[in-house]
């Protein structure tokens, strides 16, 4: 009897050590698996908040080049053609740098796009008065590049908004909101439309 208790003893000292490694090992592996998870959502909403950041670019670009094309026909039109330059400046400038996991700056950000959008289709309703600018060959194809260049900033910004939530749910979500409180997985922000009008690009027609 002696001997089968020095045995359940040594067993007990042989296992316990191991009990303890074994634990520590399944926090472990569940740790590293929910930290890489979050990485790679955080990874997907960064990637696709760059795809909004190329076509935004693209659009700032084109915008200055339209300008001057009307400045030859709208005359008339020096305030808003002004203002739409203005407005494309600081759309530019709130982009540059931005990170999407910046509230402050996200906000800044769809505050002067949806600024720049309200005057540029306050600058394409004008230009239906102008015939000849309309029919000017070099305003129809940038008119048609910034139709294209909205319409994916606006397939872009879907894409962006969806990769946001599936990681703001899984940071949210126990148990992996306890990994992303120790390792500081700050929240995404959506690029959200802020006004009704903007739900729409920017519609130009000079067939």
């Amino acid at each position: 009897m002696p001997e089968n208790s020095f045995i359940l003893a040594s067993l007990s000292d042989w296992l316990a050590p191991l009990l303890v490694v074994g634990a520590l090992l399944i926090v472990l592996l569940f740790t590293v698996g929910q930290y890489n998870g979050l990485v790679k959502l955080r990874n997907r909403f960064r990637n696709a908040f760059a795809q909004i950041d190329v076509q935004l670019k693209r659009r700032h670009d084109l915008i200055p080049n339209l300008v001057e094309i009307a400045k030859k026909y709208m005359a008339h039109e020096k305030g808003t053609l002004e203002a739409v330059i203005k407005a494309r400046n600081a759309a530019e400038s709130a982009l540059s740098g931005l990170s999407p996991e910046h509230s402050g700056g996200m906000k800044k950000l769809m505050e002067a796009e949806g600024g720049l959008s309200s005057v540029m289709g306050r600058l394409f309703a004008l230009s239906e008065a102008y015939p000849d600018l309309r029919a000017n060959e070099n305003m129809k194809q940038l008119s048609e590049e910034l139709t294209s260049t909205e319409n994916k900033v606006a397939f872009s910004r879907q894409g962006y908004n969806d990769a946001v939530m599936h990681y703001n749910t899984k940071r949210e979500l126990f148990p992996s909101s306890i990994i992303a409180g120790l390792f500081k997985f700050g929240p995404a922000v959506m690029f959200e439309v802020t006004d009704e009008s903007e739900r729409e690009a920017v519609k130009v027609d000079f067939d």
